[in-house]
């Protein structure tokens, strides 16, 4: 039974990597497809074609089958592991996995609305919405390797987590300020 845990985990790990490649670069491609807005035409609808067939293609085949992988790979590990539970560092990581799910909404919402020429967030918001899986998947993998001494310093954590993300939101801020 243990040998079937660590399959179970190569393969979460596997797909968590697939999945937020995915996410990091839907994102990039709703930036990219949001500033397709500025070109004159016939660029503009030429690029937002590629760019909608582009992010059909990693959202479809890519982006939701890895998704759908690692929460099955996720849910059988804690099913051998029931104990997982009580501990104070997978409580945090399913707090900051029911986040993702609600950023993975996020993308999935936006991308049909910019596929559909509703562009409601400029690229530099969209740039700082980026950094949302960033900050997530840092909180994620502090909180799995330190384990026990998370739950020492898990308060520390949890601010540290959010001051880097304010910092690098506000970053991304100063850098494309010169932009819409």
């Amino acid at each position: 039974m243990e040998y079937n845990y660590l399959i179970y985990k190569a393969l979460h790990v596997i797909f968590v990597v697939s999945y937020f490649a995915g996410l990091f670069y839907i994102v990039r491609l709703m930036i990219y497809h949001t500033d397709t807005q500025e070109l004159p035409s016939p660029d503009k609808e030429i690029l937002q074609k590629q760019f909608t067939f582009m992010e059909k293609r990693l959202w479809n085949v890519i982006t939701v089958p890895a998704f759908i992988i690692l929460v099955v790979m996720g849910l059988n590990m804690l099913y051998k592991h029931p104990g997982l539970m009580n501990t104070l560092w997978m409580k945090f990581k399913l707090i900051m996995v029911v986040l993702l799910f609600i950023y993975h909404y996020w993308c999935w919402k936006t991308l049909r609305e910019i596929q559909n020429n509703i562009f409601r967030y400029t690229s530099v918001r969209l740039r700082m919405m980026n950094e949302v899986a960033t900050i997530i998947l840092f909180a994620v993998v502090f909180a799995v390797i330190q384990k026990t001494d998370f739950a020492k310093n898990w308060v520390w954590a949890v601010i540290s987590f959010f001051g880097v993300g304010i910092l690098i939101m506000a970053i991304v801020k100063i850098v494309n300020r010169h932009k819409k």
